[in-house]
C-alpha cells in the first residue's frame, strides 16, 4: 500500500497546482462520453486511450519539470526558461495529436448522425 501513497500525493498536487491537467481531465472525460455514444469500435478506443493518456503523461512530466526548475533557481535563467518551454512544447504536441485523433475518429460517426 505505501507504493501507492506516494503517486496519490503527486496526483494531488498536480490537482492543486496545474489547472491544464484538469482541463484535460475533463476534455478525457468528453472524449470518453462521445466514445460511449458513438459506439466507437476497438481499435477506435485503442488510438482514443493512447491519444488521453500521452497528454496526461506529458502534462505530469511538464509539471515535473517546472517543480525541478523552481527548485534550483528562483532567479530568471535562460536555461530554466528553455526547460521549461520545452517541456510545454511536449504538451502542446500531445495535445495536436491528441486532437487529429479526435478528429479522425468523430467526424465521421458526427456527420453520419447529421445525415
Amino acid at each position: 500500500m505505501k507504493r501507492f501513497i506516494y503517486p496519490l500525493q503527486g496526483c494531488m498536487t498536480l490537482l492543486k497546482k496545474d489547472i491544464n491537467f484538469v482541463l484535460h481531465l475533463i476534455a478525457s472525460v468528453i472524449v470518453i462520453t462521445l466514445g460511449i455514444c458513438f459506439n466507437v469500435s476497438k481499435v477506435e478506443w485503442l488510438f482514443l486511450i493512447i491519444a488521453i493518456f500521452t497528454v496526461l503523461f506529458m502534462e505530469v512530466i511538464n509539471t515535473s519539470v517546472e517543480y525541478v526548475v523552481d527548485l534550483v533557481t528562483e532567479d530568471y535563467h535562460e536555461f530554466a526558461k528553455h526547460a521549461k518551454d520545452t517541456a510545454a512544447f511536449a504538451v502542446l504536441l500531445a495535445s495536436i495529436m491528441s486532437l487529429i485523433i479526435g478528429l479522425m475518429i468523430f467526424v465521421p460517426y458526427i456527420i453520419k448522425s447529421m445525415q
